[in-house]
C-alpha cells in the first residue's frame, strides 16, 4: 500500500508557513510587477500544494498551468533538494527537484518567470532547482470519442507530481463537430494526463486545483489502479497511482517515498 501524507490544514501552521517564506515579498512582488488582471494568489491552496509536494517527498513537478504555483511548487522542490540532494542519486531520477510547467498563455509564462527570478534576487537565495517552461498552444480533440482539449505539445519528464490548473478553457484552437470550450457556460476538460497514464510511476500524485469536471474526465478515463479522494472543503482532487512496484529501481523510489 502506497501512503499518502496529507497536511495539516490548520490556521496556525498556515501562519508558520508564510512566515518562513517570506510572504510579504510576495505582496511586495504582485504590487511592483503585476496588473490587476493577474489572479492575487490563494494563499490555502498554495499552502496544501507546498506540502502535499514536500510530506510527500516529490522528485520531479510536472505543472499544467503556470502562476503562483509555480513559485510555491519551486520552492518546495528546493527545500526538498536541501534535505535529499545526497539520497537522490541512488533512485535513477534523471530530472531530480526540477519543475516542469506548460502554459499556453505566454504572458503567465513570463510572468511566472519574472516572479521567481524577483523572489531569489529579494531574498538573496542561490543555489534554486531547475525549471523547465514550456509553451504550447491547446487545441480541441477527442479521447476515446470524447471531446477534451489537448497540449500540441508536452515536455519529456516523468513526474511522480502532476498539477492540474490549466489551461484557459477560453485559449483554446480549433473545433470538434463546431463544438468547444470558448462559452462561458462550460468547463475545461483537458486530457493530458490520460493520454501519458501508462508512463507513470507507482506512487504519482495528481493535485487538480477545482476543476471538478476535468476531475470526473480523469476518474472515468484513467485505467490503472487509482486511489482518488475529493476534498469538497478545499475544493481540490487528489489521485494517487497505488500500484506494485515495477521492480528494483522503482522498489528504491517508493521506499524512499515512505522512509
Amino acid at each position: 500500500m502506497i501512503k499518502l501524507k496529507k497536511p495539516i490544514n490548520s490556521l496556525q501552521k498556515k501562519r508558520e508557513f508564510y512566515k518562513k517564506i517570506n510572504f510579504n515579498q510576495f505582496i511586495s512582488l504582485r504590487k511592483a510587477n503585476e496588473n490587476n488582471k493577474i489572479l492575487k494568489p490563494d494563499i490555502n491552496d498554495l499552502y496544501l500544494l507546498y506540502n502535499y509536494i514536500v510530506l510527500n517527498k516529490r522528485t520531479t513537478v510536472l505543472e499544467f498551468g503556470s502562476g503562483w504555483s509555480s513559485l510555491i511548487i519551486h520552492l518546495a522542490l528546493n527545500e526538498l533538494q536541501k534535505k535529499y540532494k545526497n539520497k537522490i542519486s541512488l533512485l535513477r531520477r534523471n530530472n531530480p527537484f526540477e519543475l516542469f510547467t506548460v502554459d499556453n498563455d505566454k504572458n503567465y509564462l513570463k510572468l511566472s518567470k519574472q516572479r521567481i527570478v524577483s523572489y531569489r534576487k529579494k531574498l538573496e537565495i542561490k543555489n534554486f532547482t531547475k525549471i523547465n517552461y514550456c509553451f504550447s498552444n491547446v487545441s480541441m480533440t477527442e479521447y476515446c470519442g470524447k471531446i477534451c482539449t489537448k497540449y500540441n505539445k508536452l515536455p519529456v519528464c516523468s513526474p511522480d507530481f502532476i498539477y492540474l490548473d490549466g489551461p484557459d478553457q477560453f485559449n483554446i484552437k480549433g473545433n470538434i463537430n463546431g463544438f468547444n470550450t470558448r462559452h462561458k457556460d462550460l468547463m475545461p476538460m483537458a486530457c493530458d494526463i490520460a493520454k501519458i497514464e501508462y508512463f507513470l510511476l507507482p506512487g504519482t500524485i495528481i493535485l487538480c486545483d477545482g476543476r471538478s469536471a476535468n476531475a470526473n474526465f480523469l476518474k472515468d478515463n484513467l485505467k490503472r489502479n487509482w486511489i482518488y479522494l475529493n476534498d469538497k472543503k478545499n475544493d481540490q482532487h487528489i489521485f494517487l497511482l497505488n500500484e506494485k512496484s515495477l521492480g528494483k529501481v522503482n522498489n528504491k523510489i517508493l521506499n524512499f517515498y515512505n522512509s
